[in-house]
């Protein structure tokens, strides 16, 4: 694993709070966790600083989530240079995370890679000179069956190739929002073409048909006669 370290200090905001609605948001977190253990909340607090702070996490807000739950200053920089999911330098609008596990190599990550050093920065975590891209390799973020794929914010963008991949970030220079998932026919996961099995219309015209008789009748059982009044 990289050394991770923070933004160097021209880059650093000299202060940092949280607004008004997260601090209530912060606040309804802590009553979540049992008295003197608050300090769990750790992890989420800081991902809400980074939301806050346009996607990266600066030293101030490491800082002030640690004086907000009571812990030393170095055991929340702990945790934000652990996970790496904690941007410690900033990032464009539009944070590309490529998976560059095996199965996204396989079905053609290498050239999604390269088009976001051709059209993002040569290097990783490189903020284009207008501020709206930047991109990162990420470990496996477990769309692999939907290969090659890109996180951006909190959508999946899957099935990508090439051209799909170039039009999606001309629809994000662009100021629109591409619809997340699959970027070909394809509904979720479901295999490449349409499903190949399982097929019969019958099969489900016998199971509706099943469903709609009464459990006795369901079960191969006559109903009980009723008894005769005296």
């Amino acid at each position: 694993m990289s050394v991770r370290r923070l933004a160097p200090p021209e880059l650093q905001p000299k202060e940092f709070a949280f607004d008004r609605v997260n601090m209530i948001w912060a606040k309804e977190q802590l009553d979540k966790y049992p008295a003197g253990r608050q300090r769990s909340a750790v992890i989420p607090l800081l991902w809400r600083a980074q939301e806050q702070a346009g996607g990266w996490l600066p030293e101030a807000a490491i800082r002030y989530v640690a004086d907000f739950l009571g812990i030393a200053h170095i055991r929340a920089l702990e945790v934000a240079t652990f996970y790496t999911m904690f941007n410690l330098t900033p990032v464009g609008k539009v944070h590309v995370q490529l998976c560059g596990t095996t199965p996204c190599r396989l079905r053609g990550a290498d050239d999604l890679e390269k088009i976001c050093r051709k059209r993002i920065g040569e290097h990783q975590m490189e903020v284009t000179e207008d501020g709206q891209f930047s991109w990162v390799e990420v470990e496996c973020l477990g769309a692999c069956v939907n290969a090659p794929m890109v996180q951006v914010g909190s959508d999946y963008y899957e099935d990508l190739d090439a051209d799909s991949f170039n039009k999606l970030l001309d629809d994000f220079a662009a100021g629109k929002t591409p619809k997340p998932g699959p970027q070909i026919d394809r509904q979720l996961s479901e295999p490449v073409g349409g499903a190949t099995t399982l097929t019969d219309p019958a099969l489900y015209a016998k199971q509706s048909a099943a469903a709609k008789k009464p459990k006795s009748e369901a079960k191969g059982k006559k109903p009980a006669a009723k008894e005769k009044s005296k």
